[in-house]
């Protein structure tokens, strides 16, 4: 019996992709038992992809954890291509969680972009949706958060579904009896469909994704990255500027500590002539893996310390907050970084008419609130484009395309 999975490897063609599929030849030994292809909601699939048969792919989140043993993986040793178009209706969402931003090529960006466009239109529609009815959403906060948690959660509701939610798991849930993260997860899964979770500890987010058997959305994890809110910033610098390929960007702030910048970075080596500026106080400068990574990808970057500059030749201004939580008992630095870089009206009048100023939010004086006033202004935009984004996620991971 020949069995085959999606792969997303051609270009987008309106909202369906066309890639190729892998059909394991019958006269090949291949045991079927050890596949699964359609996702219940209680099981994440294993691809072919996943288990070792394609060559030059970024490792999965199973693999890298060795969840796998090898009497698990396909002895295959001959395959034929066909074509099947796999961003269609009914079609399975290739991604089993939002972990990190290096999941996502530009193709697969393109269609949920269109997904989102698509979810405007529902959250603008008085009488919602029910595309996710019966379906409960978990949202595991160890950290604060407004805009993440509420998005995730408005988003959720306006298609149907439900929510439970802790608001402070690190103090007010099991964790403060000195849970294990794993113990949590596996606990919170008998309760839901799919996990939302911030965490303070970077790579939390892949050992919830281990643990679970359900879908699992890193809403932050300490410093390491954000990718849904990468997401909702391309999407929005799409929406405003008009274009991916051939931007500028200026990236201010904490860059160090900042997932936001992190996730961004990674999202924009999947466009064409992207240059990005690093304008940061020097305790918080650009993390070198970053770096490494913009010019492994062919992406120009240079650092500078001159905003005015900067924000002259740039198309977006993303601005970010130095975040005094993570600096622990170092204040002395903390004050040091903090209003070294202030976008205000001076910025403003040297930037180009189409450009805009984003920030992941909240501010506090990094942006001068005389700001809000100009149409440049885009933050408060981008933040209501992280509804569309997250309600996109939601339905692509619970229901598929």
């Amino acid at each position: 019996m020949a069995v085959s999975s999606s792969l997303l490897t051609s270009s987008l063609q309106g909202s369906m992709v066309t890639p190729k599929t892998l059909k394991c030849c019958t006269e090949f030994k291949c045991n079927p038992s050890n596949l699964s292809f359609q996702q219940s909601r209680h099981t994440k699939s294993m691809h072919l992809t996943h288990l070792g048969l394609l060559p030059s792919r970024k490792l999965s989140i199973w693999e890298q954890t060795d969840r796998f043993s090898s009497k698990d993986r396909i002895q295959c040793r001959a395959f034929e291509v066909e074509n099947a178009p796999s961003f269609s209706v009914g079609k399975k969402f290739h991604l089993d969680d939002i972990i990190e931003a290096q999941q996502f090529d530009r193709d697969t960006l393109s269609a949920i972009f269109e997904v989102a466009h698509e979810m405007e239109k529902i959250e603008k529609n008085s009488t919602g949706s029910q595309i996710l009815k019966g379906y409960l959403m978990a949202t595991l906060f160890y950290e604060p958060s407004t805009r993440t948690r509420l998005s995730f959660e408005s988003a959720m509701k306006r298609l149907g579904g439900e929510v439970l939610t802790t608001e402070n798991a690190r103090e007010f849930s099991s964790a403060a009896k000195g849970e294990t993260l794993e113990d949590t997860i596996r606990t919170v899964e008998g309760y839901s469909d799919i996990i939302v979770m911030r965490h303070f500890e970077s790579g939390a987010a892949r050992r919830a994704a281990a643990t679970a058997s359900i879908p699992v959305i890193n809403a932050g994890d300490g410093p390491g990255q954000h990718p849904s809110q990468a997401l909702l910033d391309v999407y929005t610098i799409e929406r405003e500027v008009g274009k991916l390929d051939g931007i500028k960007v200026g990236l201010v702030g904490d860059l160090a500590n900042g997932r936001t910048v992190r996730s961004l970075a990674y999202l924009l080596t999947r466009y064409q002539d992207v240059k990005i500026y690093f304008v940061s106080p020097d305790v918080v400068k650009m993390k070198d893996d970053i770096k490494a990574f913009l010019t492994s990808k062919g992406v120009e970057w240079e650092e500078s310390a001159d905003l005015m500059e900067v924000a002259s030749k740039c198309d977006v201004v993303y601005q970010t907050r130095i975040q005094k939580e993570r600096f622990g008992e170092r204040i002395d630095l903390y004050e040091a970084a903090r209003g070294k870089y202030i976008v205000d009206q001076d910025v403003l009048d040297v930037m180009q008419k189409h450009a805009v100023v984003m920030h992941p939010l909240p501010r506090l004086d990094e942006i001068t609130v005389d700001v809000d006033r100009d149409p440049r202004a885009a933050y408060f935009r981008q933040a209501k484009n992280g509804l569309y984004i997250r309600m996109a996620l939601l339905k692509l991971l619970l229901v598929g395309w």
